[in-house]
C-alpha cells in the first residue's frame, strides 16, 4: 500500500520558518547524540520543493 501524500501551501516566509525550525530541531538532536534521519528527510523535502502557482477560490456555504 502506498503512503498518503499531503500538500500544504506556504509562502516564502512560512517556508523559511519551517526550514529554520526543522534545522534547530536537528541541531538539538545532534547535540543530544540522537539520530536525525527523519528530520533530514523532511528538511530536504522542504528545501527542494518546487513552486507551483495556483488560484484560491473562496465559496460561501
Amino acid at each position: 500500500m502506498r503512503d498518503k501524500k499531503y500538500y500544504i501551501a506556504l509562502d516564502d516566509f512560512e517556508r523559511r520558518v519551517v526550514a529554520n525550525c526543522l534545522n534547530e530541531m536537528r541541531n538539538n538532536l545532534i547535540a543530544n547524540g540522537k539520530y536525525t534521519d527523519t528530520e533530514d528527510e523532511v528538511l530536504l523535502k522542504i528545501i527542494d520543493a518546487k513552486q507551483k502557482k495556483f488560484k484560491v477560490i473562496y465559496k460561501e456555504a
